[in-house]
């Protein structure tokens, strides 16, 4: 019974690292702006890695984007390393100070978004093709303004609460 307790106690520990709240950046420069971010078309370079380590793939990420009233939309065209191509399609939505809404073909329901300081958090699930099959993933999604030009991502992916892999990307402003 006290193992039981003792690994229970380790298991909620490790659950409850990691636990940082987007206003802890809140006074970090430069201020991160989407629109403003997103006003000139963006290359991005990322990388997939599984739990282990080993990088998956390699892609490459062309973004254009417009304005549609309040809406501003993302259009993401990628090229992986194996040469398969995917389109995503981004509309996302001010919802309140530093909240956003965002919606994708492929994501489930809608992504929420939360911006302070140099940081940008998004939370969602996405239907992820993989080997002919299709699996909901969850994505914890963080973005850092470094400066006027670049953007860092890093993303982890999990389901049913276990991590997948995690995803890193490089974007920079043409």
């Amino acid at each position: 019974m006290a193992r039981l307790l003792v690994s229970l106690f380790l298991v909620l520990s490790l659950c409850s690292c990691g636990n940082v709240e987007v206003d802890h950046y809140a006074d970090q420069q430069p201020q991160l702006d989407l629109e403003r971010f997103f006003s000139k078309p963006v290359k991005a370079w990322g990388i997939f890695q599984k739990r282990s380590g080993e990088v998956a793939k390699r892609f490459e990420v062309d973004i254009a984007s417009r304005r549609e009233g309040d809406a501003l939309i993302l259009d993401e065209r990628f090229l992986y390393s194996d040469g398969t191509r995917q389109q995503r399609v981004w509309t996302l939505t001010p919802d309140g100070p530093g909240r956003w809404r965002g919606r994708a073909g492929d994501v489930v329901g809608e992504a929420i978004g939360e911006v302070a300081g140099n940081a940008l958090r998004w939370r969602y699930r996405l239907n992820l093709a993989v080997d002919g099959s299709v699996y909901e993933v969850s994505f914890d999604d963080w973005m850092y303004l470094m400066d006027e030009d670049t953007l860092i991502n890093r993303s982890s992916m999990s389901k049913f609460g276990v991590e997948w892999g995690q995803v890193t990307l490089f974007f920079r402003r043409q």
